[in-house]
């Protein structure tokens, strides 16, 4: 019977693994190298090599509501998309409230986690650790959870870039990069388009001389800022809008682009990738097209070589004394700590069972927590495993037979390679709404739309309409929270508070008559949707078929506005 369970860093996912244990009745300690919590969200002024780190400008990409702990929705007055330091603000005070720092050991390193002998009988792990001051210590636990995330270890391909190490300005990796200064009137080449050079390319273009943005493949990019002023990951996220992409992928994804380039033309900008919109994680950048319009950045194609203070690129251009170049190159990921060969690669990615168990244990008492990314939060991701996790712990949940798991990380890598594109660089992606679902499914808290839609309507169309937030999965089953209808029902109120700085007047009438044309529209395609399914399938089916993959009618209805 598990019992104790050591959780492996203090940052997002590890303190949802905390809290999962503490729900469940276990019996967590958790390791910290650190002196505080916040793992990424954590700005630090000098990078400690082995830990994530971010840099000062750093707005996460996100909105509250998406990114929060589905029993624990943020205060109204935080902004939708926060600065990391306010991030930071709501886990300490998630940590608070649920009393999670008395189970935290900080500057405590694990050094090593080993089976016991006895394990195929007992599932226990030796876990090592060493203290900050050099001493060392040895613990029995019954579990262990990995939550270390994967921004710890750069990517820094210098074989790729002739010339490199004979370049006469300075190089590092965006992992280093903490704010402009020092790259006042400096001429600076960023190489690559995530989400961090895309960041860093426009903080530098403030200061700089000049900044050059150099893609291999170019990327969609996408604002904060969607329909109407609103979050935008929280305008064409609800179920609806799962169900209408998955019946006109095609269709869907030329609407998407067509939205895109009428807000700025990808291809005149020199920014069309090859790949489709929803095949890669776009870049969310609010301020890169108006750096580009005002020419502070100019984006280049790859890097051929360097020579001396040149950069020379694919197209044969040449910028000379360049003073620095910042690798944007992503991260590799490596549990030094773990045995060798527990976590084996399948592909481009570790052959984890749902991204969570490895499938050869004799024992499934070791999880891994948050090693995934989607087009969303992370958070709601890693909480979902957490709580699957300890259920599995407990023997409440069972896997399957190691076969079974083993297929299932095939067809998973299978569906990866057709889905996604750059697997190599983004091995760990799921779709947000099939991912929480299945896990949900399996927990008992996916939920009941046809039940809330016929008992509770107002809970059961914001579900069904609405943005898929996590308080969803808090409404029913294991782990059920009081406070989820409540939640739901008043996301929107949280959504607007932080934009009451300056209440402006309104013409009442029109917007009435808006909304009622609004609701009148979303309603009827609502009812025509679920009329025709039912014609085709029984009532029984609609959880797990029609309400497994919604997207947005009213986002089609009102033209992709």
């Amino acid at each position: 019977m598990v019992r104790t369970v050591a959780v492996i860093g203090a940052g997002p996912s590890g303190l949802t693994s905390i809290k999962s244990c503490l729900d469940e009745g276990l019996e967590p300690t958790c390791f910290e190298s650190s002196e505080d919590i916040g793992g990424l969200w954590r700005f630090k002024e000098r990078p400690d090599p082995g830990r994530a780190n971010i840099y000062e400008s750093v707005i996460i990409n996100s909105s509250k509501e998406m990114m929060s702990y589905s029993d624990f929705p943020p205060p109204a007055h935080l902004p939708n998309n926060m600065h990391h330091s306010q991030l930071l603000s709501y886990l300490r005070l998630y940590a608070q409230t649920f009393d999670l720092f008395k189970h935290i050991y900080f500057q405590t390193t694990v050094v090593s986690v080993r089976q016991r002998p006895d394990f195929p009988v007992s599932g226990q792990w030796e876990v090592e650790t060493e203290r900050r001051e050099g001493q060392k210590e040895t613990q029995v636990f019954d579990a262990v959870m990995v939550c270390t995330g994967h921004f710890t270890q750069p990517h820094l391909p210098l074989i790729d870039f002739p010339g490199i190490e004979e370049f006469e300005g300075r190089y590092f990796h965006s992992w280093e990069y903490r704010s402009a200064e020092g790259l006042q009137g400096k001429k600076v080449v960023v190489v690559g388009i995530g989400n961090s050079g895309g960041d860093i390319a426009v903080d530098a273009s403030r200061v700089a001389e000049q900044v050059y943005l150099s893609t291999r493949k170019g990327a969609w990019v996408v604002s904060r800022v969607g329909a109407g002023g609103l979050p935008g990951d929280l305008v064409g996220t609800s179920r609806l809008n799962r169900l209408v992409q998955k019946l006109f992928p095609s269709w869907i994804t030329r609407m998407m682009e067509n939205k895109l380039n009428r807000t700025f033309d990808h291809r005149l900008y020199g920014l069309q990738p090859k790949h489709r919109f929803f095949a890669q994680i776009p870049v969310v950048n609010d301020d890169l097209p108006g750096r580009i319009i005002s020419g502070r950045v100019l984006v280049k194609p790859n890097i051929r070589e360097i020579k001396g203070s040149s950069v020379v690129f694919e197209d044969g251009s040449v910028v000379e004394k360049v003073d620095v170049v910042v690798f944007a190159t992503g991260y590799n990921y490596d549990f030094p700590f773990l045995p060798s060969g527990l976590l084996a690669n399948g592909g481009h990615r570790l052959c984890l069972y749902r991204h969570v168990f490895p499938p050869g244990l004799a024992r499934p008492s070791l999880a891994v927590v948050g090693f995934i990314c989607n087009l969303g939060a992370i958070n709601p991701l890693a909480e979902m495993q957490a709580r699957w996790a300890t259920q599995v712990f407990k023997g409440l949940l069972a896997l399957p037979s190691e076969e079974a798991m083993l297929q299932d990380v095939k067809r998973d890598i299978s569906t990866l390679q057709n889905r996604f594109a750059c697997l190599e660089r983004h091995p760990l992606q799921v779709d947000h709404i099939p991912y929480m679902d299945s896990m949900a499914e399996e927990l008992g808290v996916r939920p009941n739309l046809l039940g809330l839609l016929l008992m509770e309507p107002g809970v059961g169309l914001c579900v069904l309409l609405g943005p898929c937030t996590p308080y969803q999965y808090r409404l029913r089953g294991p782990g059920q929270w009081d406070g989820a209808r409540q939640a739901i029902l008043t996301q929107w109120e949280r959504v607007a508070q932080p934009f009451r700085t300056r209440m402006s007047p309104q013409p009442e009438s029109r917007t009435r008559a808006s909304s009622s044309l609004i609701l009148i529209l979303t309603l009827s395609g609502t009812v025509l949707l679920l009329t025709t399914f039912y014609t085709r399938h029984s009532v029984s089916s609609l959880p797990t078929g029609l309400l497994y993959k919604m997207y947005s009618l009213p986002e089609i209805i009102w033209g992709w506005k």
